[in-house]
């Protein structure tokens, strides 16, 4: 036997470990089982945080105790031992644990010399890892893991770091809807069955399409790109090099901050003399992107209805056709989206497919509003304003800011605010504060008016018409619809939209009636 009786249910904790989402608390169960009274308690979410970046203290722990099992193992082995079919995936997810913590930092130091565009020529230590694996693994198996099996070990180690650390730095929080994205992220990289993807599904993710949801400000392009920089990528032994740049390899698209006209070039590519100012021909975001790349469309929900029809075709075939060309292109890569705008509301309108959108919704990952991040955890304000205080202060005035940041708000907000523009207002009050020692949330002057209106309203000091109107208006605001609220209200849509107050309506953040609705 390689593993003693009372040593077998701490070596399947860590193989339930291994294969386990990191950032769900079920990790922690783990970790205690392995580490007995070693263990040291930490928190249920595992968050980036302003005030330290290391790792848990438990994984040098975790590490040494596996180092401890495999040098045992070892040496049963070198005894004439014979591991049984129960003990072989044992022993092997322990010689991949083990290695995956020793060559974790050149695995990071790689990955931040890539995000620095100085990517060396060859991965120098991928040649002492194999070496390690098959001494490791060669002495229990008749068929030790030849070089294209390495590799792909080897890129699954690489593709885990870089996913952790994109993941754990740029989704920052402690609260528990936080870590719900977080996990929500990991599994949609690797799905919830981490040895079912490692067998194949690796080569099949590029299919699924990940759609974003969430209000405004909430990080949507930041889950996409942890997304998009963490897919697998391919290791070529003999080359020593992944076959791609995973750095290069995401590929955003606002589809507002592009007239309508020129979306359709942008994404599909154009050939010379297809439109006019086309002097010459043009790859468009779908071939520029390599196989193991990502397109990400961001509101998405504001795609014209032609679009929609040829984007379908890209999710249904994975082919498309650069404007004024008939020739039909592949498209490797895997799409991302993202959108503020209920679907739901979109498809009954009629604005959105639901044949688009059922090839969307396979993956949905929801962002969580600020709101709902510091209810659960109102001490996170401070984490997020001292983030955001070393961005825009740097590292040496951060914590001065931090507390001018924390007064004001106290004494000007209230610790209640409810943040409407979400994270990104609070950065824009950060930064507010570092100016002008002042912040003045727009959201309020606009409620201060609308309030106006509902008391006039209650008090009766309002015309029948007026009163309509105003009425009218609420709704209208509520809906962003004129469709909408005239089924709400019971009335035609041609009435809604002439009873709409222009004034009151701006009062509402909402711009005039004709910029808010173009039906």
């Amino acid at each position: 036997m390689l593993f003693h009786e009372n040593e077998v249910p701490r070596v399947e904790a860590l193989a339930r470990l291994s294969y386990g989402n990191p950032f769900l608390p079920d990790r922690i169960a783990c970790e205690r089982e392995v580490l007995g009274d070693r263990f040291q308690k930490t928190g249920l979410a595992w968050h980036r945080t302003a005030d330290e970046e290391a790792d848990r203290p438990n994984i040098a722990l975790l590490t040494a105790w596996s180092r401890e099992r495999l040098e045992a193992a070892q040496a049963r082995l070198a005894e004439g031992a014979v591991p049984g079919d129960v003990e072989w995936p044992l022993y092997e997810n322990l010689v991949h644990y083990f290695l995956y913590n020793k060559y974790e930092p050149e695995l990071r130091r790689y990955m931040a010399a890539c995000h620095e565009d100085r990517t060396p020529a060859k991965v120098a230590f991928y040649e002492p890892f194999a070496r390690d694996l098959k001494r490791y693994l060669a002495p229990c198996t008749s068929a030790p893991p030849g070089k294209k099996e390495t590799a792909h070990i080897f890129a699954c180690f690489f593709q885990i770091r870089r996913a952790f650390r994109h993941i754990f730095d740029h989704i920052i929080g402690g609260s528990m809807a936080s870590a719900r994205l977080r996990a929500d992220v990991w599994q949609s990289i690797f799905t919830c069955d981490m040895a079912r993807y490692r067998r194949g599904l690796f080569a099949r993710m590029g299919d699924i399409t990940t759609l974003i949801t969430g209000p405004s400000g909430t990080g949507k392009e930041l889950v996409a790109r942890a997304i998009g920089l963490s897919r697998y990528v391919p290791f070529d032994p003999k080359a020593l090099r992944f076959t791609e740049d995973f750095s290069r390899g995401f590929h955003p698209i606002n589809l507002t901050a592009i007239a309508p006209t020129l979306i359709e070039a942008e994404l599909f590519g154009h050939v010379k003399g297809a439109f006019t100012g086309a002097i010459e021909e043009r790859a468009g975001l779908f071939e520029a992107c390599p196989a193991h790349g990502t397109v990400f469309l961001d509101e998405l929900g504001e795609l014209e209805p032609s679009l929609q029809v040829k984007l379908l075709r890209v999710l249904q075939n994975r082919t498309f056709q650069r404007v004024g060309e008939t020739r039909a292109r592949c498209f490797e890569g895997k799409i991302v989206a993202a959108t503020n705008r209920d679907m739901a509301l979109q498809m009954r309108e009629r604005r959105f497919r639901e044949d688009l959108y059922y090839r969307l919704c396979a993956d949905v990952i929801v962002t969580p509003s600020l709101r709902e991040q510091l209810a659960g955890a109102p001490e996170q304000l401070h984490n997020l304003v001292l983030f955001t205080a070393r961005r825009v202060a740097g590292a040496e005035e951060a914590a001065a800011l931090t507390e001018e940041v924390e007064t004001y708000i106290h004494d000007h907000l209230g610790d209640d605010y409810p943040w409407p523009g979400n994270v990104r207002e609070l950065e824009q009050c950060v930064r507010s504060i570092l100016v002008h020692r002042s912040y003045h949330p727009a959201w309020r002057d606009q409620n201060a008016g609308v309030a106006a209106w509902l008391d006039a309203m209650r008090t009766g000091s309002l015309g029948a018409d007026e009163a309509l109107d105003a009425y009218i208006t609420h709704v209208y605001a509520q809906t962003g619809s004129y469709l909408a609220a005239a089924g709400r209200l019971g009335l035609d849509r041609r009435t809604v939209k002439a009873r709409i107050n222009k004034t009151l309506l701006r009062q509402y953040g909402k711009g005039s009636a004709h910029d808010a609705d173009k039906e």
